[in-house]
């Protein structure tokens, strides 16, 4: 299987080419056009009970699908929000993604739900994360351009700015500065990322776009 990652950083989309017997799963609605020679098949997101966990919990979609080539050919699959993606090999190790970070993965790849926690909550990520673990790549993609960093200490990031980590990495909120220059410098929550890991940020933020939309009605 080779993918090719398209138009970064604000555009990507997947270049899937797919030999005759490989496979890949994407989330349900990523698929932007595909081969004659591919066969889709949709499935539970891990099955009935883990599916609707994920949906309710995790922000995920109910059902998956499965892109199976029978006499080989090419599949391009998207996200509904500009921005990069990030090909992130597996092996045997786990990575937590935000809820609609996820875009596709390889057959040996197995998603889940993690507790991220009450901490977790309180600074605006919600109490579930999304598990991705196993052996295989996966692809995921976020709102902005997409950069990495190793964490050995602690490191504040602003809220909605995290897109994936490491589970040796912990996060709990904070406040950037002190109360009256938090909240009336803009910032507000933050998260103060601690441990020792690899953490994913992208450069944009729903929650700032949406207050810039607001502030313009």
């Amino acid at each position: 299987m080779q993918v090719e990652i398209r138009n970064r950083p604000a555009f990507s989309n997947l270049l899937v080419q797919l030999q005759p017997g490989e496979r890949i799963l994407a989330e349900a609605g990523a698929m932007a056009s595909m081969s004659t020679g591919l066969e889709m098949s949709t499935r539970w997101n891990g099955g009935f009970f883990r599916a609707v966990l994920r949906r309710v919990f995790g922000g995920e979609t109910l059902f998956m699908n499965e892109f199976h080539a029978t006499t080989g050919g090419h599949i391009v699959l998207t996200q509904p929000f500009p921005g990069d993606m990030v090909e992130l090999p597996l092996n045997g190790n786990t990575m937590f993604l935000q809820p609609g970070a996820f875009v596709a993965a390889e057959p040996g790849v197995a998603l889940g739900l993690g507790w991220a926690g009450l901490k977790s909550l309180f600074s605006g990520e919600g109490l579930f994360r999304l598990k991705v673990s196993g052996h295989g790549r996966v692809w995921f993609g976020a709102y902005g351009a997409i950069f990495s960093r190793e964490i050995a200490g602690e490191l504040i990031v602003d809220s909605g700015h995290l897109v994936a980590y490491e589970p040796t990495v912990g996060i709990r909120p904070g406040l950037a500065g002190g109360l009256f220059s938090s909240f009336f410098g803009g910032e507000g929550i933050v998260i103060r990322v601690s441990g020792q890991g690899r953490i994913y940020m992208q450069s944009r933020s729903f929650g700032g776009f949406a207050s810039w939309v607001n502030s313009h009605l």
